[in-house]
């Protein structure tokens, strides 16, 4: 749910979301496939306003009969899935009471918090993070499960977000360092873990970074596709988002779409960091960025007449 400046630029964030979607599907080797939905509002919504919105969105969805499954993600809550399941059974993570699996974003930050162990490992040798450095820019609903994860393990936890109140109370928390939301490209540190929007890894922002890896939950991180590459050039191992972001994904899902336990949900949260590591070491072997590894082993899952219409 956000603002977008006209009707076409929705579509094409929810066409380029969708894309990740299938691809992180396939890239976690879970049987679903991909799909997204935009929810383009004006402006900030009154409660009535917002309610009206997800009931008829509900109802969108229970159109199509279970082909599409909807769940939370920006600016969405586990109350607003409570909303649309009024008119809908095919939405996760609606609020324990009513049936569903809660608020899956615990669960993104458990498996970034191995992804990153995974790419530190890889860099440095060893998936130690006492002492290690690590920037959490975003502290919302994953950036702050993460920051936490993060402290706990020992490292020393730089936070960053545009909502100071926020970042000052979890900082004070968990003993980390406040970094300005404008500084947080420009701070040394060897893990940035981008937790906000996307798109922000560019030609102009990755000349600026001072990390050594690039691992974050935020999705469509890259603004386009070469950015992959400029990481590889400037010596920064990128952790593909869609395969490092997939911790709520294989909760929500594994959860409520295929049974999955506490205990198996938590070893596929593990796995994370073994996919990353394959595609690491894929990614050196063949010369090419880890993003086109990640893509070229979620295609192979895809399958070639699939993987042509997440071309398009």
């Amino acid at each position: 749910m956000k603002v977008y400046a006209t009707p076409a630029e929705a579509l094409e964030d929810a066409m380029r979301l969708a894309g990740a979607m299938t691809l992180k599907m396939a890239g976690i080797d879970v049987p679903f496939g991909g799909g997204k939905a935009v929810l383009a509002i004006p402006g900030q919504l009154a409660d009535g306003d917002r309610r009206e919105l997800l009931l008829s969105y509900g109802e969108l969805v229970d159109s199509l009969g279970g082909t599409y499954r909807t769940g939370p993600d920006v600016n969405t809550t586990v109350a607003d899935m409570d909303v649309i399941g009024e008119r809908t059974p095919y939405v996760f993570c609606r609020s324990v009471g009513r049936g569903g699996s809660g608020d899956p974003g615990p669960y993104t930050a458990r498996g970034v918090f191995h992804g990153i162990r995974a790419s530190v490992r890889h860099v440095f040798g060893s998936d130690e993070l006492a002492g290690r450095s690590i920037l959490v820019q975003g502290v919302g609903s994953v950036g702050e499960r993460l920051a936490e994860q993060l402290a706990s393990a020992g490292a020393r936890v730089l936070v960053s977000d545009i909502d100071t109140a926020r970042t000052g109370a979890l900082a004070e928390r968990i003993g980390a360092e406040i970094i300005a939301a404008d500084d947080a490209i420009t701070t040394e540190c060897d893990v940035y873990a981008p937790c906000a929007l996307g798109g922000t890894l560019n030609a102009d922002s990755i000349p600026l970074l001072r990390c050594r890896v690039v691992a974050g939950s935020a999705n469509n991180q890259l603004a386009e596709p070469g950015d992959a590459e400029r990481l590889r050039e400037a010596g920064i191992l990128y952790a593909p988002d869609f395969v490092i972001n997939a911790g709520g994904v294989l909760y929500a899902w594994g959860t409520e779409g295929l049974g999955w336990t506490p205990d198996q949900v938590e070893a596929r949260h593990a796995s994370l960091g073994d996919a990353l590591a394959a595609i690491y070491t894929r990614a050196e072997d063949e010369g090419t960025t880890t993003a086109e590894a990640a893509e070229r082993i979620a295609r192979a899952r895809i399958g070639p007449s699939e993987s042509a219409d997440v071309d398009r």
